[in-house]
């Protein structure tokens, strides 16, 4: 019989295999963070675009809410070259045409790049987060170093196997596999080689891991049930991250509208996008995309643009202009629930089926 108790769980100190992924822009709320850990899993506080000291505050945050473990992600990514201003103007052209309806002007659309990396990580380090999660890349040699002095872990998002060899080198604790039909950016390393992405399924991706790494694999993409967690767990993962149930969730600090379009969508409405971010990442096809012609700027340079229709949109209410990230499982996301019955029911779920 295969055991709940697998070995990420050791590493982890946590209670049940289960991750609660870190999904950028607010979504991951020290309410959602903490109920996570608390029912056994580990919660994750995206951190990617967070100012050092907004972090600092939110780890706080989430300690006055649980003593157990959580994570904190931030993306390993250096930043493109600044882009001409002819592919900046027709950027700005192209946002004001879509945002018109919206009231975005001009002066609403920045092209910024604040790199926030070193000092992110150094809030981690000082705060001694029971484990740093990256996507994009890996954690650079001297900070693995700081960070395991101090008795952190560390999980790197891979999405091929090559990165997974690359990763364990690196001194990456657990690997969070993540298959293309995962929701959000996709987690690849090389974007010259994989412009949209490494596009293998979790399925096919999890069991090729396993057998060519040494360290515990999580399997993440198309997971949000029991059956995908026995499942992963049949293929040789040791656990799962999830994301996109996570935002059907009560805690979880997305808008309204957004969550609404979830409980709304199926299997075949999900499309992998540069549009909002620069970056490939999977989410609900939606105007914004179907409208946006113009080549996307890389990250962050996108990102920082497209906030103008995005914020706005939130102020609209209005899902059509939102990056509305969500992978491809998505028939079962159909109601709001406390997150941690979401953790009890996909335990109870694994459990009958492993017996």
């Amino acid at each position: 019989m295969i055991s709940l108790k697998t070995e990420i769980c050791d590493v982890l100190n946590i209670k049940y295999p289960i991750i609660q992924a870190g999904m950028a822009g607010g979504a991951t709320t020290p309410e959602l963070i903490a109920e996570v850990s608390k029912a056994g899993g580990l919660g994750t506080l995206g951190a990617a675009y967070m100012k050092p000291e907004d972090i600092r505050q939110t780890i706080c945050d989430i300690r006055k809410l649980t003593d157990k473990p959580f994570a904190v992600n931030l993306f390993c990514v250096d930043n493109s070259a600044e882009p001409d201003a002819e592919k900046k103007e027709a950027v700005m052209t192209e946002l004001l045409k879509i945002g018109k309806d919206l009231d975005v002007s001009e002066a609403d659309i920045q092209f910024n790049a604040a790199d926030y990396f070193n000092e992110q990580v150094r809030i981690l380090i000082e705060e001694k987060v029971p484990v740093i999660s990256t996507a994009f890349g890996l954690l650079p040699e001297d900070k693995v170093k700081e960070a395991k002095e101090r008795g952190m872990k560390i999980t790197a998002m891979i999405t091929t196997v090559e990165e997974a060899v690359l990763a364990e080198k690196s001194g990456a604790d657990i690997i969070i596999a993540q298959g293309s039909d995962a929701g959000g950016h996709r987690g690849t390393f090389d974007l010259i080689r994989h412009e949209n992405g490494a596009d293998i399924g979790t399925f096919s991706l999890v069991p090729q891991v396993s057998d060519n790494v040494g360290i515990p694999v999580v399997a993440a993409g198309g997971v949000n049930d029991g059956r995908s967690l026995a499942a992963a767990l049949a293929l040789g993962a040791a656990g799962v991250q999830i994301g996109t149930r996570f935002l059907s969730s009560e805690e979880a600090g997305i808008h309204r509208a957004y969550k609404q379009k979830l409980f709304a969508s199926k299997e075949d409405e999900t499309v992998v996008t540069k549009v909002f971010s620069g970056r490939p990442a999977r989410g609900i096809l939606n105007k914004f995309i179907e409208k946006f012609t113009a080549e996307p700027l890389p990250y962050p340079y996108q990102n920082s643009a497209t906030k103008s229709v995005r914020s706005a949109a939130a102020v609209y209410s209005d899902s059509e202009y939102m990056s509305l990230w969500a992978g491809q499982n998505l028939r079962s996301v159909v109601k709001e629930q406390p997150a941690a019955e979401i953790v009890e029911e996909i335990v109870d779920g694994a459990r009958k089926i492993l017996g």
